[in-house]
């Protein structure tokens, strides 16, 4: 290791030699610079895996522009009327609109397990509105009452089933159980995966979402899907039926602008996204706090030398390049065990709660420059009493 640093500092590696001169210094201070990091790595990864859950939860469906009340949610806000449909279809730019119906569900199972279900309710004949998860055959499949599609990412989907394992299921071979009093047959499945406040989802059609919530008539909607002719501009059409609707209290947005003000609410407005944001700036801070700690304390230990060097002639910034080289060695060594528990505590997040955690090459060079960059204001901050400091009264 020293003669690495020799070859890339072009000089004796005095902060290396400083730092090893007290293994047990080095040991707490890389200790203290993982522990940081690993609370880094945990509030950004859940951050991350919200924006992602709501990503995911836009897939079964497709649209180029959303009708929605005025929520920034897309589970969320008051319902809207099926009038909004036909008002959507007398602009001269829409090709389509179709009703789409959302719902939570609680499923209860014999055993006392209960599992909470998003719902997504289509018309079956409405293939273009189908998504990334849901193809178009999947939905005319859903034509007969009470067939279902079951979200294979289901958290514990073998325990809720009474499965022995998660088979392929086809309308020939259904997986047949009970939800709200009603039987029903899952012909098919679709990925979702579990999300903050749920477990799964279910995806079917409008008339078989109304049998199992009751409570919703086909002339209530949750949100309108519209597909835009070939050469319309999507802003221009926003600004249109913005303009149509407005005695309807509601919004139309791209369905880009929807997922990202879902996003923007649930990092800065929703109490969890505030609260695990405060998080990735208390790892920071304590970050800041061991490494100033470490190398203020080391400045002052070796405060004679610094002063024999700034006797020789050296100046002030060859003392801040030592200990530079020590806040950015210690950067170094902390990064990689915190990185390591990082990616270990996502894998066992991910396994126990079916959320879409991982570690990412982008999140690790963005934390590794935090990294570098707090080890360096800390740096800076340790050096300040060398500044104005004569050599004699630092001997002194």
């Amino acid at each position: 290791m020293t003669r690495l640093l020799h070859l890339l500092l072009r000089r004796m590696p005095i902060g290396w030699l400083q730092l090893t001169h007290n293994r047990m210094r080095l040991v707490a201070a890389v200790a203290g610079i993982a522990f940081a990091n690993l609370l880094v790595f945990v509030q950004l990864g859940v951050v991350a895996s919200m924006s992602n859950v709501i990503h995911l939860a836009f897939t079964p469906f497709s649209a180029d522009i959303i009708i929605s009340p005025p929520s920034p949610q897309l589970f969320g806000g008051a319902l809207l009327s099926r009038r909004i449909v036909y008002m959507a279809l007398a602009d001269p730019g829409v090709a389509a609109a179709t009703p789409l119906h959302l719902g939570n569900m609680e499923w209860k199972r014999p055993a006392g397990m209960s599992k909470d279900l998003i719902v997504y309710g289509m018309a079956p004949e409405a293939s273009a509105f189908a998504g990334e998860t849901i193809s178009a055959r999947q939905l005319a499949v859903l034509a007969l009452p009470n067939r279902v599609l079951l979200d294979s990412a289901f958290q514990n989907i073998e325990q809720a089933t009474n499965e022995v394992a998660f088979a392929p299921m086809s309308p020939e071979t259904p997986l047949e159980f009970e939800i709200n009093g009603h039987g029903v047959s899952a012909v098919g499945s679709f990925s979702l995966g579990s999300g903050f406040g749920y477990d799964g989802a279910l995806f079917m059609s409008d008339q078989t979402f109304q049998r199992l919530v009751p409570e919703r008539t086909s002339g209530t909607l949750s949100h309108v899907l519209v597909r835009l002719k070939p050469g319309a501009d999507p802003d221009t059409v926003v600004r249109r039926l913005t303009a149509d609707l407005a005695e309807e209290h509601v919004q139309a947005r791209t369905i880009a602008q929807t997922i990202a003000d879902d996003v923007k609410y649930m990092n800065t407005e929703a109490p969890m996204g505030v609260i695990f944001g405060i998080g990735v700036f208390i790892g920071i801070f304590v970050g800041l706090v061991i490494v100033y700690q470490v190398l203020a304390t080391d400045v002052a230990a070796h405060m004679k030398e610094y002063a024999t060097f700034k006797a020789m002639g050296y100046p002030h910034r060859f003392l801040l390049g030592i200990v530079f080289e020590e806040a950015l060695i210690i950067a170094f060594l902390g990064f990689v065990p915190g990185a390591l528990l990082g990616a270990g505590v996502y894998a066992v997040m991910g396994a126990a709660t079916g959320l879409p955690l991982g570690m990412t090459a982008a999140r690790a060079v963005v934390v590794l420059i935090g990294t570098f960059a707090a080890c360096m204001i800390s740096g800076t901050l340790a050096t300040l009493r060398l500044r104005g400091a004569e050599p004699a009264e630092l001997f002194g």
